[in-house]
């Protein structure tokens, strides 16, 4: 079997490190030829000496670092802020993983589809930001795109050997987040450490905020409206708190399917690496006599206001997707930094969104633009607050 050459984007992040884990295990099967961080260079070291890829992209201090403490006639080491497109447009490159934090994916996740191959995005800000242009690019160019998140690669493998035009809606499934049962005038009382205990995911510092608030799902739903062509309106998010039903997919004829499996993100990572075959995962399977029960509720949008917004961001398109994306994106640092309280972060975040002035049709510097704006904007209202 020929080797699949892999590009991790994000290689020290939580998706990263679980991406190698899966490479790990079919070393036969897989070959590393790109790896990238930002400030984490003594992981990066790590992985470079265990993967061996030809090369690596960091910041500047970690550039220095590495050459100091590497073999670089083996791996060539470059500057993550002005090299990356090097490493994804390698020929011999089958799949990007694009597994880095917040926008700053969203220039290299437009590199990748314009590479042809497969993209496998975990990050899911820059289809937010700026799908439209990112599918119409990977349609241009031929790129598959495989989703990572758990959500989305279960609507893709519910939607596997279908016909699109029987698609008639989604339904994305939340665990509720670490505040599901906590009452909304507690959100302000609880610490950074309480609101980042997910009660089902291990990740990211920001998304576990995310969560908790249901922007996250929120996202999610702008995803899925770009990657599989819906209308906000066909997209319901459904609370299910035992996060078993990763999501599920309706078709014109009234039959549904739904897509299990335990919460362990090396099983969407390594269907996006392996599609569209499937390997043994070695991973633990469902033992549906302990389940006793799948329960499943309506979203409380009057206590999670952020999943209310993010859906009328959608409706509305243009540059707010990429506004709402950027100002969370600063609310949450700060929420996290104890600058501002947990709800302030949708005050912020809701303030920045009112005051923005939508294109409609934006090109892809306008989008950057916006961003960039909504950062500006989303910091002075924090430093006022």
């Amino acid at each position: 079997m020929t080797r699949r050459n892999i590009v991790i984007l994000g290689s020290t992040g939580s998706i990263g490190i679980n991406t190698l884990k899966v490479i790990e295990r079919f070393v036969d099967r897989f070959n590393v030829v790109g790896l990238t961080a930002y400030n984490n260079y003594r992981l990066l070291e790590q992985q470079i000496r265990k993967f061996r890829p030809s090369h690596v992209a960091v910041n500047g201090r970690g550039v220095d670092y590495l050459r100091r403490h590497i073999n670089t006639k083996a791996t060539r080491i470059l500057n993550v802020n002005a090299d990356v497109d090097k490493i994804i447009q390698l020929r011999s490159v089958d799949v990007i993983v694009v597994a880095m934090h917040g926008s700053a994916a969203l220039k290299p996740f437009l590199t990748a589809v314009r590479t042809g191959k497969t993209v496998a995005p975990a990050n899911k800000e820059a289809l937010v930001s700026a799908g439209d242009i990112l599918m119409r690019e990977a349609r241009r160019h031929k790129a598959t795109i495989v989703p990572i998140d758990s959500e989305q690669s279960a609507i893709f493998q519910c939607l596997a050997g279908q016909a699109r035009e029987h698609l008639k809606k989604i339904y994305l499934t939340a665990s509720g987040g670490a505040l599901l049962n906590v009452a909304a005038p507690r959100f302000d009382d609880l610490s950074v450490t309480r609101i980042l205990k997910h009660p089902r995911w291990k990740m990211g510092k920001r998304i576990t905020v995310d969560s908790a608030s249901l922007m996250n799902k929120g996202f999610e739903v702008l995803e899925a409206k770009h990657l599989f062509g819906l209308d906000v309106g066909n997209i319901e998010v459904v609370v299910h708190p035992e996060a078993i039903i990763h999501s599920m997919v309706e078709f014109t004829d009234g039959s549904i399917m739904a897509q299990l499996g335990i919460t362990d993100m090396r099983l969407p990572i390594q269907y996006a690496l392996t599609y569209p075959q499937r390997w043994k995962s070695g991973l633990r399977g469902i033992d549906f006599a302990q389940l006793r029960q799948l329960t499943f509720r309506k979203p409380d949008y009057k206590k999670f206001p952020s999943l209310a917004l993010a859906i009328e961001v959608g409706r509305r398109g243009g540059t707010l997707p990429a506004v709402l994306n950027a100002a969370d994106e600063m609310a949450v640092e700060a929420f996290l930094n104890h600058r501002l309280k947990f709800t302030g972060i949708h005050k912020v975040v809701e303030s920045v969104v009112q005051k923005h002035k939508i294109v409609a049709t934006p090109s892809f510097s306008q989008i950057l633009d916006a961003d960039q704006w909504a950062r500006q904007e989303a910091d002075r209202l924090i430093k006022k607050r």
